[in-house]
């Protein structure tokens, strides 16, 4: 099948296909072609270009988009998407002034969603997340990595990994597989953290790898849930089972995660809303990738990852939605650039370029995913009528999509 787009309004994100992320100050530059036409044959971009550089041959179908922006769609690189129930409780115990860590002391925060979960049929569950995930396609989003960590138990976690590898199966939508088991410390080794870690690193790490059900693993790092000795422990381990690292780290201290992601050549560190001049340094040079989550310091109230303080160092940043029941229960990657452009100073073309081949990045599918490019899948955009791409972030909270395409098909 064959799909020919005429009269683009403005074709966004268009690069070379070896162009893998974009860094520092050249996040300000959105490649893109006004007046445009792009190519598909089957699930791949095979041509595009200006309007007057369109050589006539045959196709199955020609859609003229005038007045409408086509961009690559959204590369979400940080969700728990695969969740039972919600927190809504909890929601209103923070309006009656409750802070994350007190509702998280006194049993709320991740150890409610593990209870609920392990309650959960596998069938429930997946029927409660694919919904989910199918609103996030009709949002927008491309590609989404999942994070398992709701678990927290061998049976649990094991059953929210085979969720994500039952969505993988039927959705159109490109899926990588993250490995939480240390997403929080059970009540059942409260006072033995090390049990827990024994526990992972020796029964549900080889099952997984068995079974084949990650790509990634992931620690929260942080004061209260797991130490750089603890998360250390589980790379170490991981590593060997070829799980790549990606971190939760700097959310609410900053104590030495990302230089130890760097360490374990982590692919991404993410959340990072609290920075020093040494986890700066770290960056520089590294493969890591941040990644930002402004959907999460906007439902907390906590600060917002000083997006400026890394671009106008030098550093590529991803931006992508947290969504999970408890800090950042929306996966809508419009609003999440809306919020990058509102709260974090990033002009729309670093946001656009941070939630799109950036993101692709911090999955490891930017050879595939993200941009524009000749070879890569059709995985696309196509907005409403706009005056200009500058329109998605500022008229924030609106949906500016008209229609979604993945692999080559309108899904939506």
């Amino acid at each position: 099948m064959s799909i020919l787009f005429t009269h683009i309004k403005e074709l966004l994100q268009t690069r070379p296909k070896s162009e893998l992320k974009v860094v520092g100050n050249a996040m300000k530059d959105l490649p893109h072609i006004k007046n445009a036409f792009l190519r598909i044959q089957g699930d791949t971009i095979v041509d595009f270009g200006p309007m007057h550089d369109l050589v006539v041959q045959e196709t199955d179908e020609v859609i003229d988009v005038t007045g409408k922006i086509i961009l690559p769609s959204w590369c979400d690189s940080h969700s728990h998407v695969v969740y039972a129930g919600d927190r809504s409780q909890e929601f209103v115990d923070r309006l009656n002034g409750l802070t994350y860590e007190e509702i998280a002391a006194k049993g709320g925060g991740i150890l409610n969603s593990v209870q609920v979960l392990q309650d959960t049929s596998k069938e429930t569950l997946f029927e409660q997340s694919v919904e989910r995930v199918n609103t996030l396609i009709q949002l927008g989003t491309g590609a989404l990595e999942i994070k398992s960590g709701y678990g927290l138990s061998t049976e649990a976690e094991l059953k929210m990994l085979r969720v994500i590898k039952a969505i993988k199966e039927i959705s159109p939508l490109k899926i990588k597989a993250t490995f939480l088991g240390a997403h929080a410390i059970p009540k059942k080794y409260k006072r033995d953290k090390q049990a827990y870690l024994d526990l992972i690193i020796n029964t549900m790490l080889p099952e997984i790898h068995a079974q084949k059900l990650a790509d990634f693993v992931d620690v929260f790092c942080e004061k209260g849930y797991f130490s750089l000795e603890d998360t250390e422990q589980v790379l170490e381990a991981a590593t060997l089972y070829g799980l790549v690292p990606k971190l939760h780290v700097n959310q609410f201290n900053a104590f030495g995660g990302i230089a130890l992601g760097v360490k374990h050549k982590a692919l991404s560190v993410d959340h990072l809303e609290v920075l020093n001049e040494d986890d700066i340094q770290v960056l520089k040079g590294a493969d890591t990738i941040a990644v930002a989550l402004p959907g999460c310091s906007f439902f907390l109230g906590i600060p917002y990852t000083p997006a400026r303080r890394l671009i106008d160092t030098g550093l590529a940043l991803a931006l992508a939605s947290d969504y999970n029941p408890g800090s950042a229960p929306s996966g809508n990657m419009n609003l999440t650039v809306s919020l990058a452009c509102i709260k974090m100073n990033m002009s729309p073309e670093e946001a656009i370029n941070a939630a799109t081949l950036n993101g692709a990045y911090a999955m490891d599918i930017s050879e595939h995913y993200g941009s524009i490019a000749t070879g890569k899948k059709a995985n696309l955009i196509i907005t409403k009528n706009l005056t200009s791409y500058r329109q998605i972030p500022y008229h924030f909270g609106n949906n500016p999509i008209h229609k979604v395409m993945l692999n080559g098909v309108f899904v939506a």
